[in-house]
């Protein structure tokens, strides 16, 4: 008798603009044979995974293959109130080209995780338009405005489940992958020296993102450890900066390299299971 294939489930965290990384892994998991059959993300990971859900990925790589600093900026439309960004011009563009369907209407299970602005609960989004869910999943606090869900407001699911490993067995998953975006963010300007002189002092968007690495790094080895994934996969993406999303091509290379590497002991690991 053949040994039966565990239902694979895969993770894809947050990462703001490092969440291209995300298509590179599926691509090189693709190309190895392995296709999730259950899709859970949070924030960016959110996105990559309702597309990837929705069998689109390919139309998304050439997509975000071809974004510049401008045309980034030309997505992007401020706020000024509860969040810099809106989000209006963005997600109309994703509603139409990639997120136009409910979420039971994808090819496969998918779900993406919301916090709940005033408990602080973190909210499974399994139902509904999926713009809607991923609108809520990738609303970070301060850039993008919250969403209103019923009587709640949704903000960024990384603020409690930055890789929702649970949120995959939930959905039926006998065999995770993780992807995480944050293995190698923290340390990026401390000790640096310029021609053996002192450093120049970080500038005020250093630390904000800096600070922000720390506790997206720490909030994520804590769920991670609680809750592992059987392989986790995780890019290099610490040259990269959170509002980059024009350097998409750099993180799906990454994203690719990080997969091919795993893929040994992800294949072990199936076997082991199996």
């Amino acid at each position: 008798m053949a040994a039966r294939r565990p239902k694979i489930g895969i993770a894809l965290g947050a990462g703001s603009a490092r969440g291209w990384a995300h298509i590179g892994v599926l691509q090189a998991l693709k190309k190895s044979g392995i296709q999730p059959d259950v899709v859970a993300g949070t924030s960016i990971g959110s996105l990559v995974g309702a597309v990837y859900a929705g069998d689109r990925l390919d139309e998304m790589e050439q997509w975000v293959g071809s974004l510049t600093w401008r045309k980034v900026v030309g997505y992007f439309d401020l706020a000024f109130s509860s969040g810099l960004l809106k989000g209006s011009r963005l997600f109309n563009f994703l509603r139409g080209d990639f997120l136009n369907k409910s979420i039971e209407e994808l090819t496969r299970p998918y779900a993406a995780v919301a916090t709940d602005l005033e408990s602080g609960r973190e909210i499974w989004l399994r139902s509904g338009p999926v713009a809607d869910a991923v609108r809520a999943s990738i609303a970070t606090p301060g850039l993008f405005t919250p969403w209103p869900s019923e009587d709640r407001l949704l903000v960024d699911g990384a603020l409690v489940n930055p890789v929702p490993v649970s949120l995959a067995r939930a959905m039926g998953a006998e065999f995770v992958i993780g992807v995480d975006l944050s293995s190698n963010l923290i340390g990026r300007y401390a000790g640096t020296t310029e021609g053996g002189r002192p450093p120049k002092g970080p500038s005020m968007v250093e630390i904000m993102t800096g600070s922000l690495n720390i506790m997206s790094v720490r909030i994520t080895r804590s769920r991670l450890a609680g809750e592992p994934a059987d392989v986790l996969i995780q890019p290099r993406l610490g040259h990269l900066g959170l509002l980059e999303y024009h350097r998409g091509a750099e993180a799906m290379k990454e994203g690719r390299a990080a997969a091919e590497i795993a893929y040994p002991h992800l294949r072990q690991a199936l076997k082991d299971f199996i």
